[in-house]
């Protein structure tokens, strides 16, 4: 097998993996008093802190939940509640046309359900917010702005926005921003507190630690109704007992995200330079989508004219190569991507595209069985397209 879809989930890291079967074995409830439960809740605390010094915030900043669709879900509904409740005034909510479904989703449900006004906010031909952008749609009436949201860095293309200088527009006039860096962080430089963001969304199994378990980072007096009753864990902002040996892999996984970063973005982006370099060589009409210079490093995005995305993908599976046709989250459902219409591209073109995501197990033998594969199975996928076309024409 060659595995080319960390941007859906990587293999845990044997740090990762060592801290968490440490405590399975292991009883007691974090929220119990007596010396078991005492131990768990070291244990969490002390997962807590290393978080928070791996991300520069305070460990009282970190809430954890079950990962990034729940943290962001928390972050979007969770706000904009707070914000309107505060003040009737505050309907829009401001996100970017390139968002996880786990942040458009709930935008979009706050509006069909409760009364929200979702402004989508167009970006460029590279999948970037301008900064202007933003500040053209909250200057139309700041007052009525609860919350605006953008990703760090896309999970399709891999296009990183300019957080800071977006999370800057908003703060000129005090509306909150969040931000799902699920994947920035272990591909970026994330500091929570140098980025200027009031939210921030990040998860386990994007770097190397165990899956259902994530946080949210909230800046101090960032307070969202919660979305989740009884028990009052985190603060109250997310009740519900600990899994305090996800928690103790998430956080050895964090660390070692940030201190690992510059020799881990060194390999992943040296790969990445050579797979698209050989994709333009062997499959030479093949188009590289997102941002060329501004990207996350283990991230190759394209689109292969005349292919549908499932058939290659498909092709390349039967042939030991696991890649994905965007995010995994929308897997199964046979639609083209909003991130690649939101960019420009068109429905055809947007059916055609692959994402080929490395990760810490990559290496130059996944490169050349991709190159090896490609041609053969984008001719398959070619061919295939053109009978179906001739079927369907009058």
């Amino acid at each position: 097998m060659t595995y080319l879809d960390h941007a859906a989930t990587t293999p845990m890291l044997p740090e990762a993996l060592a801290a968490m079967t440490a405590e399975l074995g292991r009883v007691g409830n974090p929220s119990s008093l007596h010396g078991s439960g005492r131990a768990a809740r070291r244990v969490v605390e002390e997962s807590r802190e290393s978080i928070a010094a791996a991300l520069g915030c305070r460990p009282g900043d970190v809430v954890f939940a079950s990962g990034g669709t729940e943290a962001d879900n928390l972050a979007v509904k969770g706000l904009y509640w707070a914000r309107h409740g505060a003040d009737q005034r505050r309907r829009r909510i401001l996100i970017s046309a390139v968002e996880h479904h786990a942040v458009l989703d709930p935008a979009q449900w706050l509006a069909d359900a409760q009364g929200a006004l979702l402004e989508v906010l167009p970006v460029d031909h590279l999948g970037r917010l301008a900064p202007e952008t933003l500040a053209a749609a909250i200057e139309r009436d700041p007052s009525s702005v609860a919350l605006v949201s953008v990703m760090w860095a896309n999970n399709e293309v891999g296009t990183v926005q300019p957080v800071a200088e977006l999370a800057a527009v908003a703060h000129a006039h005090d509306i909150p921003f969040h931000s799902d860096a699920v994947q920035a962080l272990g591909g970026l430089p994330v500091n929570f507190a140098a980025a200027g963001v009031d939210a921030l969304t990040i998860t386990g199994h994007k770097i190397g630690g165990p899956l259902g378990v994530g946080a949210l980072v909230l800046a101090r007096g960032t307070l969202p109704v919660p979305l989740l009753h009884g028990g009052g864990q985190e603060r109250d902002i997310h009740s519900g007992t600990l899994a305090t040996p996800a928690i103790a892999g998430f956080a050895a996984a964090v660390t070692c995200a940030v201190q690992d970063l510059d020799v881990h973005v060194a390999q992943v982006a040296g790969l990445r330079d050579a797979l698209v370099a050989g994709v333009a060589r062997v499959v030479p009409d093949a188009v590289p989508n997102g941002d060329p210079v501004h990207r996350l490093p283990g991230n190759a995005h394209f689109s292969f004219p005349g292919c549908e995305g499932d058939s290659l993908l498909m092709l390349l599976d039967a042939r030991g190569i696991e890649c994905s046709t965007g995010s995994a989250c929308s897997a199964g459902v046979a639609r083209p991507s909003h991130v690649l219409l939101a960019m420009g591209a068109d429905e055809d073109t947007a059916r055609s595209s692959l994402r080929f995501s490395l990760g810490h197990t990559s290496t130059e033998a996944d490169v050349a069985a991709l190159l090896e594969a490609l041609p053969p199975v984008v001719e398959r996928a070619r061919a295939a397209g053109a009978i179906a076309a001739a079927r369907h024409r009058p």
